[in-house]
């Protein structure tokens, strides 16, 4: 494996689609996020954007660079089948590839796939009982949240099929022993996820800390989950995961810019 020492790579904004400079930009400015909520792990990791217009093919991180330092031009570009698309002086990470290309080989539907190894997601990950539902936050994940038994590094594409099946048609997964995954059919609704099933992680930590849990009756667990699948602002019209998101560019052209370039 080779040494990786960060650049600025040329734009490659001439060289694609609109559709996908856009979805390059949004997913440096995912990593970038993801940096700044502290989910990241060095340089391992790994967040993946699915280019429109293709089912099998796909953005992923340059292996080497931290998360703050992603931009646009530097995503790499591959397909389902590991060939690297576009020129790039870098590589990739290879467990980060057979855990992204299984999801999109099989989720078509799905534009972005997170894979996240914080200590409350991994420690959640690592709890027999699994996700608890403890408050608001959790009960978005009530009878939608997927379980994957550790098989050890995601080197192996064999276990490709096997993820795919244990995440079935959900959006957001435990992979056991190991941390959590989200998709979802824009880069804002993975992020947003995301947020969402950290934040249950850390909240199960603190309140079994805590003393004797009480947890909802299962009538209002699934009628919480009901109200959290209806997700749009008939007000506005828009997708509270998009107004959600475009708060966050705004923050984060306020804290860390150079994303888009």
């Amino acid at each position: 494996m080779s040494i990786v020492t960060p650049i600025a790579p040329p734009s490659v904004r001439d060289l694609v689609s609109p559709e996908e400079w856009r979805a390059r930009v949004d997913l440096a400015a995912c990593y970038r996020l993801t940096a700044m909520y502290g989910w990241t792990d060095l340089i391992y990791t790994h967040i993946s954007a699915r280019v429109p217009g293709t089912d099998n093919q796909f953005l992923l991180n340059p292996f080497g660079l931290m998360f703050e330092e992603i931009t646009a031009s530097s995503l790499v570009k591959l397909d389902t089948d590991g060939e690297i698309l576009m020129e790039s002086p870098y590589s990739i990470n290879a467990a980060g590839f057979t855990i992204h290309s299984a999801v999109h080989q099989a989720r078509h539907e799905m534009a972005c796939v997170m894979h996240t190894h914080t200590v409350d997601g991994m420690a959640v990950s690592a709890q027999k009982c699994g996700l608890l539902p403890l408050a608001q936050t959790s009960l978005q994940f009530y009878n939608a949240l997927s379980y994957h038994d550790y098989e050890g590094i995601a080197f192996d594409l064999d276990e490709r099929d096997r993820l795919v099946a244990s995440l079935g048609e959900n959006r957001a997964m435990v992979l056991r022993n190991h941390g959590l995954l989200t998709c979802g059919r824009s880069i804002a609704e993975a992020f947003t996820t995301m947020h969402a099933l950290e934040k249950a992680c850390a909240l199960q930590l603190k309140a079994q800390a805590g003393g004797e849990l009480v947890i909802p009756s299962k009538e209002v667990c699934e009628h919480a989950a009901a109200q959290f699948n209806s997700n749009d602002d008939v007000s506005t019209g828009d997708s509270l995961n998009q107004l959600a998101w475009d708060a966050l560019l705004r923050k984060l052209d306020r804290e860390n810019p150079g994303y888009d370039a």
